[in-house]
């Protein structure tokens, strides 16, 4: 479906004949806060209003109506941990992997992420840019309108700097928002091996500093195969020092206590999780830390899918994310990884949507999103099925049939 009408940045745009609208707004009932036979205007970018078709206000008839034909519409999908602007890929590591090696031996071996480092590190902005571009024009026609995206295959000052520029340079070139995360402690440099302690340094001075001006967020991958609880303490410093806000990688692969770091210095998001104890998630969901999910990495993987009932139970508030990356996610998509939440981590359809959506905001700090409600920002996708339950139920369906961004539809 598209509009006849041409697009600018801010737009306006009525949608009706709605069979179901997810608005995830309170004052509608229920999670998900669905309303039925609905309409919903946007003016200037901005909702201004939504509810039964009914009820739509006169003052909206000079905007262009769209009619959505009995279809669901939800908030645009907010992605909220990707990899997703680098070089190359790891085709032979997936085939290695099937055939029994581990992740952890090939790192060792000099592949896994280093093998990406390479390959980012010898190309330019150009060719960056070309490469990744088509993976975040694939995530906007699946319905995603905001995502994270993370740096991390430099590991020195230029590339790390280079990575994020791209994602500005991309974000300025897509009617998507996107928004950098710092991640110089994905691993350990290649040319500091043995000398982890001085990479850290390097991290929280010198390469931060650079890094800072394109960036939102500091991200650290907390893992034995990586960085240390106190690495990560001292990044998280820096990253306060900054006025940056702080994500990690954690308890991934094992616990480290990352996952109780996170809650001990209030960080926006603690990502993975998959051995996270139970004191470490009430920690979480007292600190108001965001779990982010990422049940793709596991499919990937073929591993155990992280726990969404224990996590979602516990009383932390959760989000789901791809996790894009060239190695152990190769996914660009979020209504598969809604499937993926809801048949292998015991989310229900309306709980692992809102994490889709809802959630991922809150995990980047963008209270004006992931909701339809006056004043949130007017992003949303049309379903091509009568309710959300169908995003499930059918994950590799296609579904989506119109994206909202800003108020203008694409």
């Amino acid at each position: 479906m598209s509009s006849d009408s041409p697009q600018s940045e801010y737009g306006s745009i009525v949608l009706t004949n709605i069979n179901q609208l997810v608005t995830n707004h309170d004052e509608h009932g229920g999670l998900i806060g669905a309303i039925d036979n609905a309409a919903v205007a946007v003016v200037d970018g901005v909702i201004a209003w939504c509810g039964s078709s009914e009820d739509l206000p006169d003052k909206f008839s000079d905007i262009d109506a769209v009619d959505v034909d009995g279809r669901c519409v939800v908030p645009g999908f907010v992605d909220a941990h990707t990899h997703a602007v680098f070089a190359g890929d790891r085709v032979r590591e997936f085939h290695q992997r099937l055939a029994g090696a581990t992740y952890e031996e090939m790192l060792a071996a000099g592949g896994g992420i280093y093998s990406t480092v390479e390959a980012t590190r010898a190309s330019g902005f150009v060719e960056l840019i070309a490469e990744s571009l088509p993976r975040f024009q694939r995530m906007v026609s699946a319905g995603t309108t905001t995502a994270e995206v993370k740096t991390g295959y430099g590991l020195d000052i230029a590339t790390e700097v280079e990575m994020a520029s791209v994602t500005n340079a991309i974000g300025m070139s897509l009617p998507m928002d996107l928004v950098g995360t710092f991640l110089g402690a994905h691993v350990v440099a290649p040319e500091y091996q043995g000398r982890r302690h001085e990479y850290v340094d390097l991290v929280c001075g010198e390469m931060l500093d650079a890094v800072a001006p394109f960036v939102s967020f500091v991200d650290v991958f907390c893992d034995e195969v990586a960085f240390s609880v106190d690495d990560a303490r001292s990044i998280a410093d820096a990253a306060d020092g900054a006025d940056l806000g702080m994500r990690i990688h954690a308890d991934q692969t094992s616990r480290t206590g990352a996952a109780a770091l996170a809650a001990e210095v209030r960080a926006v998001s603690a990502d993975h999780l998959d051995h996270a104890t139970d004191d470490d998630l009430a920690a979480l969901a007292a600190s108001g830390t965001v779990a982010v999910l990422l049940p793709g990495v596991s499919h990937a993987m073929k591993l155990p899918a992280p726990d969404g009932r224990r996590v979602w139970d516990a009383g932390a508030t959760v989000a789901l994310a791809t996790d894009c990356n060239p190695g152990t996610a190769y996914i660009e998509t979020m209504p598969f990884i809604i499937s993926l939440a809801v048949l292998s981590s015991g989310l229900t359809a309306a709980e692992a949507l809102w994490a889709a959506t809802r959630g991922g905001a809150l995990a980047l700090e963008m209270e004006d999103k992931g909701r339809i409600a006056p004043g949130a920002i007017g992003d949303l996708v049309v379903i091509n099925a009568p309710t959300h339950d169908h995003i499930a139920y059918r994950p590799d369906g296609d579904l989506v049939v119109g994206v909202v961004k800003d108020g203008t539809l694409l």
